[in-house]
C-alpha cells in the first residue's frame, strides 16, 4: 500500500507541475518581429538584443527567395532594444511589451531603405538613424575637402555636430524623455565616438539625466534607467573635477589662437605631455591602437619616417586608445617619440573633436601649431613633411 501511495503522489505532483508549466506558458507575454527582406536569398538574418554589455544573438534564419522571417521573444517590463542584421547592414528596433513589429526592406540597402509598422518608437528610431547617417556623410565630406585648412575643417565639423545635438535634444530627447527613442538618441555615434558626451559635457549630461529621471517614473526598476543615472552622476563628478582644475590648464582662447585642439595626456613614463608644447616642430598627431593586426608593420613605417626627419624638427605625438594600460606600456617602451594613452579609448571626446572615424588616423601639424592636413588629404607624406620643415 505504501508503494502505491508514493506512486500515486508522484504522478499527482507531476501532473500539477505540468499544469503549472502549461499555465505559465499560456500567460507568458510575447512580442513578434516579422516581415521580409528581398534580394537576400541564402543570407543569414540575425535577430540581436542590444544589451548593456553589447549585442547578443537571440535567433537567426537563413532567408528564402521571398525573404520572409518571423522572430518571437518574451516581452520585458521596460522598453528593450534589438536589431536585425545581415553582415554590416543593420536595422535598429525598440520593443515595448507585446507589440508586433513588421519590417520590409531590400538588401543591401536595408539599413536606410526599410519600412517599419506597428511601433511609433521604431519609426522615430529610423528618423534618428537617417539623421545620424546624414551627419556622418557631411562630416566626411568636410574632412576630405582639400580646399579647407585643418582648422577650418575642424571648426566646420564642430559646428554641424553642435547643431545636430541641439536638434536632437529639443525635438527628441527633451520632448519625450520617457520614450525608447529618446534613450536611443543618447547613444548615437559619429565615427568611433559618442555624439553626446556624458563624461565631461555639462549640457550633454543634462540630457542623460532628463531621460534617467523620466525612466525612473515610468520604468522604476529598469536596469537601463539605473545605468543612465550612474552615467549622469559620474559625468557630474567629472565636470566638477575639470572646473576645479581649470585655472591650471591652458585657456581655450589660447588653444583657438594657436589653431589646434590641445591634448594633455600622460606618456608611458608618467609625464603629462601637451601637444601645444611642440610649437616650432612639424608634428604628426597619430591615433593608434597597438592591439590591431597591422600595428607592428605600421610602427616600423613610422620609425623610418621618424629616423629620416626627426633631426630636422619632426616629431610624432602618438595617442593610443588601447584599453589595457600594461600592454600599451610594453608596446611603447622602446619607441623614441612621444607616446601617450587616452584611458577613455574610442569613447574619448578627442575622437569626436578630431572626427576620428577609423583607427589608425593621423594629422600633420605645422610649426605654428596649426592643423595642416589629415591623412585622407595627403598623397605624398614625405613631400608634405619636407614642405613644412
Amino acid at each position: 500500500m505504501t508503494m502505491k501511495r508514493n506512486i500515486a503522489r508522484y504522478f499527482s505532483a507531476a501532473a500539477m507541475t505540468v499544469a503549472v508549466l502549461a499555465f505559465t506558458a499560456c500567460n507568458e507575454k510575447k512580442f513578434k518581429v516579422t516581415g521580409n527582406i528581398s534580394d537576400a536569398k541564402d543570407s543569414t538574418l540575425y535577430f540581436e538584443n542590444i544589451s548593456l554589455d553589447g549585442p547578443v544573438v537571440k535567433d537567426s534564419v537563413k532567408l528564402g527567395g521571398d525573404g520572409g522571417f518571423s522572430f518571437s521573444e518574451n516581452a520585458t517590463e521596460a522598453p528593450e532594444f534589438y536589431r536585425l542584421r545581415i553582415a554590416n547592414q543593420i536595422i535598429n528596433l525598440s520593443i515595448d511589451s507585446t507589440e508586433t513589429v513588421t519590417v520590409k526592406a531590400s538588401y543591401p540597402t536595408m539599413a536606410t531603405g526599410y519600412d517599419v509598422e506597428g511601433s511609433n518608437n521604431c519609426k522615430v528610431i529610423k528618423e534618428l538613424a537617417l539623421k545620424q547617417i546624414d551627419l556622418q556623410n557631411r562630416a566626411i565630406a568636410i574632412q576630405q575637402n582639400a580646399g579647407l585648412g585643418m582648422k577650418a575643417a575642424a571648426d566646420s565639423i564642430y559646428k554641424i555636430v553642435e547643431a545636430y545635438k541641439t536638434d536632437i535634444k529639443l525635438n527628441y530627447i527633451y520632448k519625450q524623455p520617457m520614450q525608447a527613442y529618446a534613450y536611443f538618441a543618447l547613444f548615437q555615434t559619429l565615427g568611433n565616438g559618442l555624439i553626446f558626451n556624458p563624461r565631461e559635457n555639462k549640457e550633454d549630461i543634462k540630457a542623460f539625466a532628463a531621460v534617467a529621471t523620466s525612466w525612473d517614473t515610468y520604468y522604476p526598476h529598469a536596469l537601463r534607467g539605473q545605468n543612465l543615472h550612474n552615467i549622469a552622476i559620474e559625468g557630474m563628478k567629472n565636470v566638477r573635477i575639470i572646473q576645479s582644475k581649470r585655472n591650471a590648464q591652458i585657456e581655450m582662447s589660447k588653444v583657438s589662437a594657436d589653431g589646434i585642439i590641445n591634448i594633455a595626456l600622460e606618456d608611458n613614463k608618467g609625464r603629462t605631455r601637451q601637444l601645444t608644447d611642440l610649437k616650432e616642430k612639424v608634428v604628426m598627431l597619430d591615433f593608434h591602437a597597438f592591439a590591431t593586426k597591422e600595428s607592428t608593420r605600421r610602427i616600423m613605417k613610422l620609425r623610418e619616417l621618424y629616423n629620416k626627419y626627426h633631426a630636422r624638427g619632426f616629431e610624432i605625438y602618438q595617442v593610443a586608445v588601447d584599453p589595457d594600460e600594461h600592454f600599451w606600456k610594453q608596446q611603447t617602451a622602446a619607441l623614441p617619440w612621444i607616446s601617450v594613452r587616452d584611458p577613455k579609448g574610442i569613447e574619448s571626446e578627442l575622437m569626436l573633436r578630431y572626427n576620428v572615424q577609423n583607427i589608425p588616423t593621423f594629422f600633420i601639424i605645422d610649426k605654428n601649431n596649426s592643423l595642416h592636413r589629415r591623412d585622407v588629404q595627403i598623397e605624398d607624406l614625405d613631400a608634405e613633411i619636407k614642405s613644412l620643415l
